[in-house]
């Protein structure tokens, strides 16, 4: 929100980035052990413009305090919860405790031990509207040939030289973000691990999708076609989700074939590719229900 400063108009926020916490809860009764890594950055929009335009910093929230705090609450935090539900807890925190704060921006990267990345980003007003979005990063498919994944009918002029195709390799590293539907903390499900298990439905519906059925999989005529059906599908299997963006950058795997004057070094039969990710086709697009903002 701007400020009127000295005939201008200002704005500003101020926050801590990537503070890695490490959390372990150890269950003694079944000797289990769950332990989650994230990767947190914070966003503050507070009433603290004296210290912009007086040299007062009498309103400030330190950003050493915020990553301290990020600590306290992963201690405090007696079960296992969801990235998403962590992000909340922060913003509740800063919007509770300090009246300076009008609206704190929590953002997570969790990680695994695999290509892909949990993220999630709430803001939440002291008045407890809530925004609430989760994604996956870096999730890498790869669909190879077969009669499974092809490109062709495309605009064809005096640049093109890509030859059309119903047989290639399809590869690419999926970035989603969805929004869901609710509006305030107090109507978010109280299962704190219910964000992560939707993360795991959510994931496990882009690449069903993706892939087909498993013994007879699902040809794709292009990468855009594809990523609408991925988008549509978890639209129609989540309620709660309101919209979807998709980034599925192109990833291409060029047949290799090696021959010299002599005679032919490698001969390209369907096995053996380059991979090459620059440059690389950029396909993105969002899909939202018509109340939804995304």
């Amino acid at each position: 929100m701007a400020t009127k400063v000295e005939g201008f108009n200002f704005e500003q926020r101020h926050g801590k980035a990537r503070v890695r916490v490490a959390r372990v809860w150890r269950n003694k009764s079944d000797n289990i052990h769950s332990m989650v890594e994230w990767n947190v950055s914070i966003s503050l929009l507070s009433d603290c413009v004296s210290s912009y335009v007086r040299d007062d910093n009498s309103d400030i929230v330190a950003t050493d305090t915020m990553k301290n705090t990020v600590y306290v609450k992963a201690k405090e935090c007696s079960e296992q919860l969801s990235a998403e539900n962590f992000a909340i807890l922060l913003a509740r925190h800063f919007t509770s405790f300090y009246k300076q704060v009008t609206t704190a921006i929590p953002h997570d990267h969790g990680f695994k031990l695999g290509s892909e990345k949990h993220t999630a980003e709430v803001t939440v007003q002291k008045s407890g509207v809530l925004k609430l979005t989760s994604g996956i990063e870096g999730l890498s498919v790869l669909k190879t040939t077969q009669g499974k994944s092809g490109f062709e009918g495309f605009i064809r002029d005096q640049y093109t030289a890509l030859p059309e195709t119903r047989e290639r390799m399809l590869a690419t590293e999926v970035t989603a973000l969805w929004r869901y539907s609710y509006e305030s903390v107090s109507s978010i499900p109280r299962n704190p691990l219910y964000f992560t298990e939707r993360y795991l439905d959510v994931k496990k519906s882009l690449a069903n999708t993706f892939f087909g059925p498993p013994k007879e999989g699902v040809y794709s005529a292009s990468v855009q076609g594809t990523l609408f059906q991925m988008a549509k599908a978890v639209l129609n299997r989540f309620p709660d989700i309101s919209s979807i963006q998709l980034k599925m950058p192109n990833i291409h795997f060029l047949p290799v074939n090696i021959s010299s004057k002599e005679n032919t070094i490698v001969k390209f039969n369907d096995d053996v590719f380059l991979p090459t990710d620059e440059p690389h086709g950029s396909i993105e697009a969002s899909l939202s229900r018509f109340w939804s903002k995304m």
